[in-house]
């Protein structure tokens, strides 16, 4: 019997790419099953890889800045004593090339194939979802899965945090705001849609992000803690799980709810191609050129012709 082989995979984050990988990790064990996978991720996505189906042990990148050559060569060592065989480079960043120049191992991407993506050849033309397949076909593996991430393996019961916020199943959820760092991702109007949807006798909740809070006190629909603060991603999918629609914006709870398999609406302005994200074939999509110029009304009655399809 030949020995189990050691392969790594990388995806440090975001919230929404770490999602996206799901199916691509799953095609990935299928082509590795005897062998170990270990993830190299960071550490606020630790409690998703540590449910994944797809992944026998997780290894923590603090992503130490460059200048910071201690951390960076204790990164360094601690990847070399593993005694790779293989690398899947899901990250696919120039820092993740750092890493590549580090190791031994065989690396998943071909040089071609690599240097297109770096290129952005095919970056800007393919969603995210098609790269990871461009990516596994030139490494030989078959993607059944990889464009259709299902990440129902997260979602926690949380029939506790429903009792506690008078919630039944059925409710509307909506995802008022993005990272602090992309603001301008953020519709404007979501207290609007609230009320309309809460006058029709609709539950509307939210469920903020840590630099959503003050932003979702503000809108008048109630919005979920799990005591006093956000909930955790594991309880934000057992909250997905339980609602009849989404509403968000391009941000990553939506990404969660479109590989729960929920029914809902994507809202996007100019700053990204619904296309892109590869949202457009699990969601309904709104894209526009002026979030701000998009009114309530536009999207409540997408929103009540959705419900009225159910």
């Amino acid at each position: 019997m030949s020995p189990r082989r050691k392969i790594l995979v990388i995806r440090l984050g975001a919230f929404g790419d770490v999602l996206q990988s799901e199916g691509a990790l799953h095609d990935i064990r299928l082509a590795h099953p005897d062998n170990e996978l270990v993830m190299l991720t960071t550490a606020p996505f630790r409690r998703i890889f540590e449910r994944c189906p797809w992944i026998d042990r997780i290894l923590i990148d603090p992503r130490a800045p460059r200048y910071n050559l201690p951390a960076l060569l204790k990164l360094r060592q601690s990847l070399q004593s593993e005694g790779f065989d293989g690398v899947y480079d899901l990250q696919n960043s120039s820092r993740t090339l750092m890493y590549r120049n580090w190791l031994s191992a065989e690396w998943s991407q071909k040089d071609e194939a690599f240097l297109a993506w770096q290129s952005h050849r095919l970056g800007r033309q393919i969603s995210i979802l098609e790269r990871l397949r461009f990516q596994l076909e030139q490494a030989g593996i078959a993607t059944a899965n990889t464009l259709h991430p299902d990440v129902s393996w997260m979602a926690d019961d949380v029939s506790p945090l429903l009792h506690t916020h008078g919630l039944h199943q059925g409710f509307i959820l909506l995802f008022a705001g993005s990272s602090a760092r992309h603001p301008h991702k953020r519709w404007p109007e979501y207290g609007e849609l609230a009320k309309k949807l809460m006058d029709r006798g609709h539950q509307v909740i939210t469920a903020p992000g840590p630099d959503e809070m003050d932003l979702c006190r503000s809108l008048p629909c109630p919005a979920v803690l799990s005591q006093a603060a956000p909930v955790s991603f594991i309880e934000l999918a057992g909250l997905i799980k339980n609602a009849s629609l989404i509403v968000g914006n391009d941000t990553g709870p939506t990404h969660l709810a479109a590989y729960l398999g929920a029914k809902g609406l994507a809202l996007f302005g100019p700053h990204t191609r619904a296309r892109a994200t590869g949202l457009d074939g699990f969601l309904d999509i709104i894209e526009v050129p002026d979030l701000s110029a998009l009114t309530a009304q536009v999207v409540f009655e997408r929103v009540v012709g959705l419900i009225e399809k159910s």
